[in-house]
């Protein structure tokens, strides 16, 4: 997701929203509240809609922000699931006065370029991060270089991750990475469960950061490597790097938006 930008003062009071596209999880909750709002208020194709609205929990959100990421549709979550981090409230009220009045962020998407040990190559891309876990009982042998120049010459690890701002409180966090404002021009590099250097806790880099993770020993130690829910087994190398060339715009209620939620996540016992 790479250079997140957020201004608190922006709602989208310059647009409308007359055609509406909602897309529901498969959940009994999900689909009930599909039903209420479509009835309310219609069910356009995304293509052709001013907006997208996602029902469900951050699961599905993750899923409507891949499958519309170069659409350039503004994206409003309502929780109707069980984690709800990137979902505003659920109301069948006044939809349309709530997305007039929300406020946007704009997230970029990071790049994963996964070369395998066949040499097939995986292009995907993650909103969260992307990570590299170990694939059997030992431990990976990582070698990390950051534009081309080696930074560590072996992390033996369960695994690496790199991860957005949005995405630092995700699986980041469980790994003990640092949270991220999202206007932080930062990307957070994270071991998972490192063994050696045992006293290295990750580093935070610039959003313009190449990052290449080579796997050590692969033939012996293989390795996976995941964007978001995108898996490439049995990797070699993997490049990523934030896609500037895509812009995702997310619509928060105002006083709920995605800043003031990883702020207070900082704050949380």
């Amino acid at each position: 997701m790479g250079v997140p930008q957020v201004d608190p003062d922006l709602a989208m009071t310059s647009r409308s929203f007359d055609r509406i596209a909602f897309v529901a999880s498969t959940s009994a909750e999900a689909q009930q509240a599909l039903e209420q709002l479509v009835i309310a208020y219609g069910n356009h194709d995304p293509k052709k809609a001013d907006v997208i609205v996602a029902l469900g929990g951050d699961g599905l959100m993750l899923h409507t922000l891949h499958n519309n990421m170069r659409s350039g549709k503004p994206i409003y979550g309502m929780h109707r699931g069980t984690v709800g981090f990137l979902m505003n409230e659920f109301s069948a009220h006044s939809l349309r006065d709530r997305l007039a009045a929300a406020l946007t962020t704009e997230i970029n998407p990071l790049l994963m370029r996964a070369t395998d040990t066949d040499g097939k190559v995986h292009i995907h891309h993650a909103i969260n991060e992307v990570a590299l876990f170990r694939q059997t009982h030992q431990a990976a042998r990582l070698r990390i270089k950051i534009d081309e120049r080696e930074r560590m010459a072996e992390l033996v690890a369960d695994g690496v991750l790199v991860a957005t701002p949005a995405g630092s409180t995700a699986y980041n966090l469980s790994a003990q990475g640092p949270i991220l404002p999202i206007n932080a021009d930062l990307l957070a590099l994270t071991p998972i469960s490192a063994f050696r250097p045992r006293r290295w806790r990750g580093a935070l880099l610039p959003n313009t950061a190449y990052v290449t993770i080579e796997v050590l020993e692969s033939d012996k130690r293989p390795v996976a490597a995941v964007a978001d829910h995108d898996e490439a087994r049995n990797v070699q190398r993997v490049e990523v790097l934030s896609d500037k060339s895509i812009a995702i715009t997310m619509m928060f209620d105002p006083g709920h938006s995605l800043e003031e939620r990883i702020l207070r996540e900082q704050f949380s016992p």
